[in-house]
């Protein structure tokens, strides 16, 4: 499909709606469809995105801030619909043979009305891309707005329904919002939360992510964290147990063990077995992941640090520990630690244990 992603302005200009654009333009392109971005302020992407600047588009050109000191006075300029008609003809033109056109907050916001009344007028002709109204932020719900709005046009687009086209909150409580100020049947209104790319934000290991991708580790909440190897002091079946009973209150609960078979002890391939035999009775296959089934080698120290910012918890039921890497491991990681009451592990918890 052909994509058109608007705002007043796009990236590098800063901004959340800004890096959401940015972000969903990425995905789109990702996925194979043609993209372009309308804006009054920003640059090419690189890549297959495309730029279109419209100048009128923008918040801070002088002319839509000459409309808008007399709109928020509650006054339609003489010039507002000269303004609108210059805005129309450049929305029908950069719309021509597109499928889609996304327009964020530009139909929620007092920003720019002429660009926003200039979309109400072209949205429903013949030809015209099929209308997404994506909306972060509603002017008409927000104190610090409201004395700059009126009743009547055009000030009621930004409270009205627009038949025909899809709307879409980026919360459940927009969502609300948007229903009560407009009448629109929340069940059809979409709620479509913002997001962040994880492997780039955390600058994740390619492992990592292998590894990630294949257990699903991103969808674990909680995910807990149990850096040792397999071998019976660890207490591997307390582990697996408590997962049960914790998925009882958190059913997307998981677990990961990330070390190999320990080393020095033939037995510990036969408790192995009996943990896997645990983890089928439990039920747990999906949840509970020894990456010794996946990795032929202990993770590096690198991919380590990046599992535990995955996690939300160390995890450490040993039933004797002489010293407890782990807790240093997850101190620096900042992620909370549940372990077995042992007196090294008591040491290195110092005051803080409880």
């Amino acid at each position: 499909m052909k994509i058109l992603l608007m705002h007043y302005s796009a990236p590098p200009i800063i901004g959340g709606v800004e890096n959401v654009l940015g972000h969903h333009a990425r995905l789109m392109s990702a996925a194979g469809h043609s993209v372009r971005i309308l804006a009054a302020r920003g640059e090419q992407p690189s890549g297959s995105i495309e730029f279109l600047r419209i100048p009128l588009a923008d918040s801070l050109h002088p002319d839509v801030l000459a409309a808008k000191r007399e709109l928020d006075a509650g006054h339609v300029p003489p010039g507002f619909y000269t303004l609108t008609g210059r805005l129309t003809d450049s929305v029908r033109a950069a719309a021509k043979g597109a499928d889609i056109l996304i327009a964020h907050n530009i139909c929620s916001l007092n920003m720019n009305l002429a660009l926003t009344e200039a979309i109400h007028r072209v949205y429903r002709e013949k030809g015209f891309p099929r209308l997404v109204l994506w909306h972060h932020d509603l002017a008409w719900t927000t104190p610090r707005y409201q004395p700059e709005l009126y009743p009547g046009l055009p000030w009621d687009l930004l409270r009205n329904d627009w038949p025909g086209a899809i709307h879409v909150a980026i919360s459940e409580l927009r969502r609300r919002e948007l229903s009560e100020l407009s009448g629109i049947r929340p069940e059809t209104i979409h709620v479509i939360p913002n997001g962040i790319p994880t492997r780039q934000f955390l600058k994740l290991e390619p492992q990592t992510i292998r590894i990630a991708d294949q257990l699903g580790l991103l969808r674990a909440a909680p995910l807990l964290i149990l850096p040792v190897r397999i071998t019976p002091r660890k207490n591997l079946e307390l582990a697996l147990s408590t997962l049960a009973c914790l998925r009882d209150v958190f059913p997307y609960a998981g677990l990961l063990i990330t070390g190999p078979l320990g080393a020095h002890n033939p037995d510990n391939k036969k408790y192995f077995e009996e943990l896997l035999k645990l983890r089928r009775v439990l039920g747990l296959e999906s949840f509970a992941h020894f990456l010794a089934e996946q990795e032929a080698a202990a993770p590096p120290d690198a991919v380590m640090a990046d599992l535990y910012r995955l996690s939300d918890a160390l995890f450490l039921p040993s039933r004797e520990e002489g010293f407890g890497i782990p807790l240093l491991e997850a101190g620096l990681s900042h992620r909370p630690i549940f372990c077995a009451d042992l007196p090294a592990l008591r040491e290195l918890g110092n005051e803080t244990v409880s």
